[in-house]
């Protein structure tokens, strides 16, 4: 059902009471009739007189909204007026708006977003739940001298467009567009730069006190996600602050589900662990309901606008007696007040208005209660899949996903682990609230028992990993590159140390495009490679990783490592029945025998070596390509060979500086290979972080892409010219 046109178009419906589940005032999209007779409603509910020029001017709006929804579907196939919004350019701007304002304002944004995303793809849900509170911030505080920080940052789509980007949110995730996160570089209002979770509330504290040090007077706001608060992160600043009492407010931002793809396969999944139970009985507590209604009987005695701010601030103050959930807050030192519906802008701007008057209250957090997706049906009813988004239409809600040949790396893993789960019991899949991203909600979906939630917790599942393999179990933790990098001293403490037998498999590796450097896998190999008991390894197609994934499975005696990138296979054809046959630790292979110069590629780098090496082919120059598949252990009789038989080696990954490259040359270098004539250089990513657009866009700029490999080899060999035409293609 879609809200009203004319609640869309001018803010003339409330689409919702003062609680974050109430109904709402909804019609049928086709039924225009309907949708301006509740026009005429909401004329009469705001005062206007029917003749105005505002009144005829809503009604105007009201039908062109009416007259624009999509046939079948339940939302609008034309973007409605956005006649507030667009006189906003900066938070300066909605100082002086009223409650009615800023609700059109709040409905406005909405629909803003909604179209923008479906032209674009990006994250959606998150922003479209936080709308509200953003328009109340904004309205509240005085950015940039205040501080807002948006945790993980992909809700901050409308921060965004009320802080000057509006007329650049159609190059969002774009090379050279818009980031998709927060970005200190990008703006001022940008106040820390972020992408991953949990880090609000540490680096807000961190301004806070900065702000006392330097006797300045502004407001810092940290605004964090039930599902980031399961990180041990939120918990280390929280203790903090209550110790350290600085003035700072937290917005616990609680949408009953982590604000992540962690759902299932059967639907949208809660966040893990007794904070969302503790926050769920928080909202449900008789006697704080019955209480609220108690104070709020007496302060209508009083009158005025004494009954307007208790009704408003003392419904709230500090949960009254809702028990474990606020005791969990206050025993750690911060102010709590809520339950907040996060989506009443009366609400918020009051609490908001009276937290930022009162000058010595130490830490507040204010629990506010949203709905992920809120205001877009499709997006309300299946959450988990509106998370992040492709293009899309916003009539019907159909995302426009390609056809592909072949599927994700990340769906050839979970299958690979199924095949091998299937004859092996010990088997055990563990991620950190990354179901749909790993890909393991595939392997819950047929082993429940023996698949793990952690929560925003990669330090956990790393050594609960730790303790399972201790056990004789044989886990498999799933974890982004970029993401294993919080739980690095895990990694070497509890796992390597010890020589547990953890698998780790890294999704994500190498550039990741429009989720840019913040989720670029770049250091996997760098800071895995250089533990003395780990065994590192990188399939250079989907065959390769179901092969892997089985090695992984028969290394009983110690850790291992595979990385795989974001991105679908090549098409190469799959073991039989996806089971993977194990494969000789530390030995490569040799793909395309040639002379003078050898390709050696490690991953997915390899077919951008055969790709080079049919263009060298093509200036007569034939090129041997080996894939060395481990990166530790060396296969140091294939180094060997290649060193010796060719006057050229490459080699070629998609990572960092200190990654395989530097291990073949700490080889060569003791083993002497480097003391003749041997012409050695190695391709990685460059040191520096290359910012989010196209994977192509992404590879030429690392110098990674199949030209760059042949005109260095061509380059090498004095045929500069060549090289030049090469790179000219």
């Amino acid at each position: 059902m879609a809200p009203s046109a004319a609640a869309m178009a001018l803010g003339g419906a409330e689409c919702s009471t003062s609680s974050a589940n109430s109904s709402r005032l909804v019609a049928r999209p086709t039924e225009s009739g309907y949708l301006l007779s509740q026009a005429h409603t909401n004329l009469q509910r705001r005062g206007f007189k029917p003749a105005s020029f505002k009144a005829r001017r809503f009604l105007a709006v009201a039908a062109s909204a009416a007259a624009s929804t999509g046939p079948g579907g339940e939302y609008f196939a034309e973007k409605p007026p956005t006649p507030l919004l667009d006189t906003i350019n900066y938070p300066l701007h909605m100082k002086n708006l009223s409650t009615k304002d800023l609700r059109q304002l709040a409905d406005e944004l909405r629909s803003d977003i909604i179209f923008t995303v479906s032209k674009t793809g990006g994250h959606l849900g998150a922003s479209l739940g936080v709308i509200e509170l953003t328009v109340a911030l904004h309205h509240v505080f005085n950015m940039p001298e205040d501080k807002i920080l948006w945790d993980v940052g992909h809700q901050a789509y409308p921060h965004k467009i009320l802080t000057g980007r509006r007329s650049r949110m159609h190059t969002m995730r774009q090379t050279n567009g818009l980031s998709g996160f927060t970005k200190r570089s990008e703006s001022e209002y940008d106040s820390f730069g972020a992408g991953h979770s949990s880090t609000s509330i540490s680096a807000g504290l961190g301004m806070a006190v900065a702000r006392d040090l330097m006797g300045n007077k502004n407001h810092v706001i940290s605004v964090i996600g039930d599902g980031a608060m399961t990180a041990g992160q939120a918990y280390e600043a929280m203790n903090n602050a209550g110790y350290l009492d600085s003035n700072m407010i937290v917005i616990l931002n609680d949408n009953k589900q982590v604000s992540l793809p962690t759902a299932t396969l059967d639907g949208p999944a809660p966040p893990v662990g007794a904070l969302s139970s503790a926050l769920s009985k928080l909202q449900s507590s008789r006697p704080l309901r019955e209480l609220r209604e108690v104070a709020k009987g007496v302060t209508k005695q009083l009158g005025g606008q004494m009954h307007e701010l208790a009704a408003k601030v003392d419904e709230y103050a500090r949960g009254m007696i809702s028990g474990s959930g606020s005791t969990l807050f206050e025993e750690l030192g911060l102010y709590y007040i809520g339950p907040v519906d996060g989506h009443s802008i009366e609400d918020l701007v009051t609490i908001l208005k009276e937290v930022k008057n009162t000058r010595t209250t130490g830490p507040v957090l204010i629990h506010i209660v949203t709905e992920k997706g809120r205001g877009y049906p499709y997006a309300e009813r299946a959450s988990d899949k509106y998370h992040g988004v492709v293009k899309f239409d916003p009539a019907t809600g159909k995302q426009f996903k390609g056809k592909t040949a072949t599927q994700a790396y990340t769906t050839y893993f979970a299958e690979a682990l199924i095949a091998e789960a299937e004859v092996d019991n010990g088997i055990i899949a563990i991620h950190a609230a990354m179901g749909g991203g790993t890909g393991l909600n595939m392997f819950q979906k047929r082993f429940p028992d023996r698949c793990f939630d952690v929560g925003i917790a990669e330090q956990h599942a790393v050594t609960f990993a730790a303790g399972l393999a201790c056990e004789g179990l044989k886990p498999f933790c799933a974890i982004y590159s970029s993401f294993l990098q919080r739980a690095y001293d895990q990694v070497v403490h509890d796992v390597d140390l010890q020589k547990l037998p953890v698998r780790f498999a890294m999704d994500r590796a190498g550039l990741v495009g429009a989720d840019g450097p913040t989720h670029c896998g770049a250091f996997d190999v760098t800071y895995m490679a250089c533990l003395p008991n780990m065994v590192v390894m990188a399939p250079s197609d989907e065959a390769e990783l179901f092969h892997m994934v089985a090695t992984a499975a028969a290394i009983d005696d110690r850790p291992s490592c595979f990385r795989y990138p974001r991105g679908n296979g090549i098409g190469v054809v799959l073991p039989p029945g996806n089971k993977g046959i194990p494969l000789e630790v530390g030995k490569g292979r040799i793909l395309v025998e040639g002379s003078k110069v050898a390709l050696l590629g490690y991953g997915t780098m390899v077919q951008s070596c055969l790709a080079a090496q049919a263009l060298l082919a093509s200036c007569g120059l034939p090129a041997t390509v080996a894939d060395a598949r481990f990166c530790k252990p060396l296969d140091r009789d294939l180094i060997r060979q290649l060193a010796r038989e060719h006057e050229v080696l490459i080699t070629v990954e998609e990572g960092s500086i200190g990654g395989f490259g530097s291990h073949v040359a700490q080889f060569m270098a003791l083993d002497g290979l480097l003391d003749g004539t041997l012409k050695w250089r190695p391709l990685v990513l460059p040191d520096r972080y290359i910012d989010h657009g196209s994977p192509n866009d992404q590879m030429t700029e690392a110098g990674l892409t199949a030209a760059h490999i042949a005109a260095t080899a061509l380059d090498i060999m004095g045929r500069t010219r060549d090289a030049l035409e090469i790179m000219s293609l």
